[in-house]
């Protein structure tokens, strides 16, 4: 055991020693964390969604007589793990990406995971942003096909890529996140659609931290313009906007076929419980409208905060740059003092010497709140 040790000695030394953090509770834009009440920059519940205590009320008094209103699906989706409300959820995902079909997964790791590992073989090739999520590059490297990753939005990189190795496998697959998590930067998707068309390849977008924010009917980036015609398959998740479990794939009903058979992330695992489900559907179907003032709202503080750091491509996702490890740590650590919830990021989330502050907006966040803590920001850093 002296091994696993000295390896997280090692990290202590380096300041990279992650630990699970003591949160009391969070309710609305709050966070308690060692009994200490907080505004949270740390969130990705965008739209406050699942600490919204009326919407919880309301839920709870209309279905806690449902036959759904239960706490685990005690299977997988293809022995009992399932019911009608499962799949009246991936119809209505489907008809707001307004794509063919859609399969749930547990969590946005998990269908990354599933997604990518069973769409390509060892005769396929993957080319993906190098700064896409863990989640898809655990997925390329299980999957067992090549794969090269251009450097993050230089789409000159990808097309010296495509052009080099692309004629030399049967299918590929160009992968970019939409919105990226960790630098909050939209990928420039008529740039990929037009690549995938010059080189017969699919495309593939996550819209994790997307999904919920944009478009008109936030459905997420790819929800303009018509983009999401050219976009062969979209991943996303309930877990960040929408305030509740699960995650997705939406697709051809060929594809959405092909997966429910060969993704193990999504054949091996019980289900998400039906609650989840319920609240889920009860959020889509039932407040929507309510889902899209708090977008706007969200929407509006962005287009604030991006005027004031003189950033006009601002998204929710706004990181402040420290470099060093220990000196990002202390400024976090500061930022709780005076009430507000700000977390370091560090390597191996981030490339080394850019550990950071990831201010993640909210919608019942105020443009003061923010701005309180950038001026902070700017007299020690």
């Amino acid at each position: 055991m002296n091994f696993y040790y000295n390896e997280t000695e090692k990290l202590k030394n380096k300041d990279n020693f992650r630990q699970i953090r003591n949160i009391d509770y969070k309710t609305g834009k709050y966070i308690v964390a060692d009994s200490k009440k907080m505004i949270n920059f740390s969130s990705n519940d965008y739209l406050n969604i699942s600490t919204d205590k009326q919407l919880k009320v309301e839920f709870i008094e209309k279905y806690k007589d449902s036959n759904e209103f239960i706490f685990s699906s005690a299977s997988s989706r293809l022995l009992t793990g399932t019911s009608n409300i499962y799949k009246r959820l991936e119809n209505n995902i489907a008809k707001m990406f307004k794509k063919e079909a859609c399969l749930l997964f547990n969590t946005g790791y998990q269908c990354n995971l599933g997604v990518v590992s069973s769409l390509v073989n060892r005769d396929d090739v993957i080319f993906s942003d190098k700064l896409n999520h863990a989640s898809i590059i655990d997925g390329m490297r299980l999957s067992g096909c090549d794969f090269y990753r251009y450097r993050h939005f230089d789409y000159e990189n990808l097309k010296e890529l495509l052009d080099k190795y692309r004629n030399k496998y049967k299918k590929a697959i160009i992968i970019s996140e939409s919105v990226f998590s960790m630098d909050g930067d939209i990928a420039d998707i008529k740039k990929l659609i037009e690549l995938k068309k010059e080189y017969n390849t699919y495309l593939m977008i996550d819209e994790a931290h997307a999904y919920g924010i944009y478009g008109d009917n936030l459905a997420g980036v790819c929800d303009k313009d018509n983009l999401r015609d050219e976009i062969d398959i979209i991943t996303a998740t309930l877990g960040k906007s929408f305030g509740s479990m699960g995650a997705f794939c939406v697709a051809d009903k060929s594809v959405i076929d092909y997966l429910i058979n060969k993704a193990n992330s999504f054949i091996f695992s019980t289900a998400i419980p039906s609650i989840n489900v319920l609240w889920s559907n009860f959020i889509i179907e039932e407040k929507f409208d309510y889902v899209k003032e708090k977008s706007c709202k969200l929407s509006k503080l962005i287009k604030e905060a991006g005027e004031y750091i003189k950033n006009v491509n601002t998204t929710q996702i706004i990181p402040v740059i420290i470099g060093e490890n220990l000196k990002t740590i202390k400024i976090a650590e500061n930022l709780q003092s005076m009430g507000y919830y700000v977390l370091p990021v560090r390597p191996p989330t981030v490339p080394v010497n850019t550990s950071r502050l990831r201010l993640s907006l909210t919608s019942d966040i105020n443009f003061q709140e923010f701005k309180s803590i950038i001026d902070y920001v700017k007299e020690v850093i």
